[in-house]
């Protein structure tokens, strides 16, 4: 008898040995099973259930957890929960200011200017580095942590050459701001390309802050800081909010005939902008030194640089296609009448506010597990975190673009129908985000894809992808003005796409089916068919409710009162189902709720 069985006899609540269920499947290198192999929890952070002592059942020493990897970082789920609480404040600051921007100058020209010139700085800054910082630089800072002084020289260097090409390219922007556009600009429409000019003078400097906080946020998120991140923009938002506040306060409005960078508005909303986003880069300067890392000048390449190098190549390439369909995007719709630009943008702001709150947190959390998977040649895990982030994708994103598709339209009126907002364009808006609400989920699996191809150090196929998905895209926005009278060329829009993002979600699929073999995409498929079945009967709920209120009450409230209403119909019916479903992978989003309540 072993030492700790005579122990155990003199304590009958000694735990026992308990013989393992046949058929039940191990999870390496615990003994114990997983509750989802996707997952690929240990087993101490299941939870423990308490069972009865078995009579005569052999004894067994508990064994010491196993040491958990020191890069493995918070779980998925803690780390994208809080970064999704941040990611929501954020997303609801930055509608606030588009709402109060709409107010404080309309959904005319004057929008539409400001609009087309604070797109320039993104574009440039993806050209630039923006694509390379987030998608490719997070796998290599991963992999040079096992470096004797922890990747520190090669996030130097990282560092040296991100600023370096930014702070030029920055400079050569702003000279060519006329340039750039008359490139986004069709003169035969009704933009105005003078005041266009006048802000991006002032809006094209973001670039290089565009650039200090990417770069930043990718060194942090290698050593897994999520944190700051996601609060920066919160920052940015209220600096704009502010700025718009001001201009709303300050007399007149923009002169759109003879524009200039010296009218009080727009100066001030120029510089406030650029401010804001310069406020969120500078914010992520002290968390990055308290992480361990000093900064220091530090130029030359090693080899990783110049494979840096050589992804970087094909993410810009990338950056490049997919600006080539934003830019056509962007002159279809000055072809068609004034606040076609604000609908687009704005319509796509609202898409893009679940998968932001949700797919974003995900995303970013999953990322450095992903490249350490890669890395270690791990296919089986780079496939679970694959498979869970698109199930989890799936039972959250479904149900809230099913219940977008049916009040976009209300949503458009309540949100834009304020101040100087007119009621056409507000309604405009809304249903351009109602005919464009089914592409959310395929907007979100082109996003996981695309971290999966890059966690594998695959920067080609990405800009493949995007290759064929604007082949398409292109023809179809040109035939948008020809097939659509000039009120609904932003709708046509919208849904060339829509439907550009479904392409790519499977031609993705494909591509990684053939290079990772079994994604376990037919429990994805399952959780999609029980998602889509309870997001039809969230909507049929939704639409009954909205027949109960009374268009009599004014465009307005009648609109507020069916967005609310249906709103919360259709979420509740459609997640109710799924949880009557016992769908197991919307576990962890109730479960979040539920200790978010206790807590409160």
């Amino acid at each position: 008898m072993r030492p700790w069985q005579e122990e155990a006899m003199r304590d009958p609540e000694a735990t026992r040995f308990i013989p393992r269920t046949a058929g039940v499947p191990l999870a390496a290198p615990s003994r114990w099973p997983t509750a989802d192999p996707d997952v690929l929890r240990p087993y101490d952070a299941l939870a423990t259930q308490v069972m009865p002592r078995i009579k005569d059942a052999p004894l067994a020493r508990p064994a010491e957890a196993p040491e958990r990897p020191k890069d493995e970082g918070p779980s998925v789920a803690k780390a994208s929960g809080r970064m999704a609480i941040a990611s929501l404040i954020s997303r609801i600051t930055g509608f606030l200011w588009k709402v109060l921007l709409v107010a404080a100058i309309g959904n005319g020209i004057a929008t539409d200017s400001f609009n087309v010139a604070n797109t320039m700085p993104n574009i440039i800054f993806e050209l630039l580095l923006g694509g390379v910082l987030t998608s490719v630089v997070v796998p290599l800072l991963v992999r040079s942590q096992d470096d004797p002084d922890h990747g520190q020289a090669y996030a130097q260097r990282l560092l040296t050459t991100g600023i370096t090409v930014l702070f030029i390219g920055t400079v050569i922007a702003v000279i060519a701001a006329p340039a750039f556009t008359s490139l986004y600009i069709d003169s035969s429409g009704n933009a105005s390309a003078g005041l266009t000019t006048a802000f991006a003078y002032l809006l094209l400097p973001e670039i290089f802050f565009y650039g200090v906080f990417a770069l930043v946020s990718a060194m942090l998120n290698a050593k897994h800081v999520f944190g700051p991140t996601a609060w920066a923009p919160v920052i940015n938002n209220l600096v704009v909010i502010f700025t718009i506040l001001v201009v709303w306060l300050m007399p007149g409005s923009i002169d759109t005939g003879n524009p200039s960078i010296t009218d009080p508005k727009v100066l001030t909303l120029g510089l406030g902008v650029t401010g804001g986003i310069a406020a969120q880069a500078l914010m992520l300067i002290p968390p990055l030194l308290r992480s361990g890392f000093r900064p220091r000048w530090r130029w030359g390449l090693d080899s990783r640089m110049k494979e840096f190098g050589g992804l970087a190549l094909w993410v810009v390439g990338y950056v490049a296609v997919s600006q080539v369909g934003l830019t056509i995007t962007t002159r279809v719709l000055t072809k068609g009448t004034s606040g076609g630009v604000t609908a687009y943008n704005y319509a796509w702001l609202l898409f893009q506010l679940p998968y932001g709150v949700l797919g974003v947190s995900l995303l970013t959390a999953i990322m450095p597990r992903m490249s350490r998977a890669a890395a270690d040649g791990d296919t089986k895990k780079l496939v679970s975190d694959l498979s869970y982030a698109s199930r989890i994708s799936t039972v959250t994103l479904v149900p809230i673009s099913a219940v977008m598709t049916i009040v976009g339209s209300s949503m458009g009126v309540a949100l834009f129908a304020l101040g100087k907002g007119s009621l056409e364009g507000a309604e405009r808006m809304g249903q351009a985000l109602a005919i464009t609400a089914f592409a959310l989920l395929p907007y979100a699996l082109v996003m996981l894809q695309m971290r999966v191809f890059y966690a594998m150090k695959d920067a080609r196929t990405p800009t493949l992808i995007m290759i064929v998905m604007t082949v398409v895209k292109v023809p179809l926005l040109f035939l948008c003005p020809v097939l659509l009278n000039p009120e609904n060329i932003v709708l046509g829009v919208m849904m060339v796409n829509a439907l550009t993002y479904v392409i790519g979600a499977m031609l993705g699929q494909i591509w990684l089916w053939v290079t990772l073999g079994n994604l376990r995409s037919k429990r994805v498929i399952g959780v999609i068919l029980f998602t889509v079945v309870s997001s039809v009967l969230g909507v049929a709920a939704a639409w009954v409710v909205g027949l109960i209120v009374p268009s009599s009450i004014g465009p307005v409230p009648h609109a507020w009162i069916k967005l609310i209403l249906q709103g919360i119909v259709g979420i509740v019916v459609s997640f109710g189902v799924l949880m009557a479903l016992k769908v197991e992978e919307l576990k962890p989003v109730t479960s979040r709720f539920t200790r978010l309540i206790k807590r409160g």
